[in-house]
């Protein structure tokens, strides 16, 4: 199996497929490498796709000592993947976990991405939920140690920006939850910890996201209730950012939607390459409303 060895001696497992500009994909916190599968295919035709499992999710390693998980660490193990593969830049596309990990990148390494794609981002992220957000990841990690894996995903699989994936594509979302009732017990809990409530809020971060000119893709599903103020933060504040909003859509959109997903996606990575994506104009920033005042 291949490995990227990072730089505190984590191996992460990735795979890849096709040729040309490279795209790597992150996961989310309820998911890992396979989630991504339908975007493997669908760009691997077109590009050089990448994807590979976070630290705490089999076959990547499982560091025992919940110190090895933070946001910088998920940001900087993309770094490793690209560096072990010898990519200079490459698009770089997350989803919730993975979307932080993606715009925690962009702030930290600038000059190795083409593009970001910053999807389902915003879990605990507002000010007024943050020590709420805080409390439910003690009492996930609790839940997580007091019982096994599969009752685990019987239980999260199911939270209320999820159900819509289950109404839309029962199969698919079957597929999801026995994949989540696969994962490490021990990678699960210490996520939670590490990363997941460890990680500072967006709207604490708003200086390093006005400073970002990555072209960026803000994209969200309009019933992914935590994510969408965010979304708009993100919108507001980077100046290279396009925001999308998909109908009718929860959490975990690249799976519930891929054909959608991959579109708006993949329209975004176009104009990028194209040298089309735009910086905001500064008129767009008058207090008028109208211009006429």
């Amino acid at each position: 199996m291949p490995h990227a060895l990072t730089d505190d001696g984590v191996r992460l497992y990735y795979e890849e497929t096709g040729s040309g500009t490279p795209l790597i994909f992150v996961h989310e916190y309820a998911g890992d490498h396979r989630a991504w599968e339908t975007q493997m295919r669908h760009f691997g035709q077109r590009y050089r796709a990448i994807t590979y499992a976070a630290r705490g999710y089999p076959p990547s390693d499982v560091p025992e000592d919940v110190a090895k998980y933070s946001q910088v660490r998920a940001a900087d193990d993309i770094l490793s993947v690209l560096d072990h593969l010898k990519i200079d830049k490459a698009h770089i596309v997350g989803l919730s976990m993975g979307g932080f990990a993606v715009l925690h990148f962009g702030f930290r390494h600038p000059a190795r991405a083409r593009s970001l794609t910053v999807a389902g981002c915003g879990y605990g992220a507002e000010k007024g939920e943050r020590e709420k957000f805080r409390a439910e990841v003690q009492t996930i990690a609790k839940f997580i140690d007091d019982n096994d894996i599969a009752a685990f995903a019987e239980k999260y699989a199911y939270g209320p920006t999820r159900v819509q994936f289950e109404n839309k594509d029962p199969r698919g979302f079957l597929e999801f939850k026995q994949q989540l009732a696969e994962h490490s017990k021990l990678g699960a809990r210490n996520t939670q910890l590490g990363v997941q409530g460890e990680r500072p809020s967006l709207y604490d971060l708003v200086d390093e996201m006005k400073k970002l000119t990555v072209p960026t893709f803000v994209l969200t599903g309009d019933e992914d209730w935590p994510c969408l103020q965010p979304a708009l933060l993100m919108k507001q504040n980077i100046p290279s950012a396009g925001l999308s909003i998909m109908p009718n859509c929860g959490h975990t959109i690249n799976i519930e939607d891929p054909d959608q997903f991959n579109r708006l996606v993949g329209d975004f990575v176009v104009q990028v390459d194209a040298g089309r994506w735009p910086m905001r104009d500064p008129r767009a920033l008058s207090t008028s409303i109208t211009g006429m005042r």
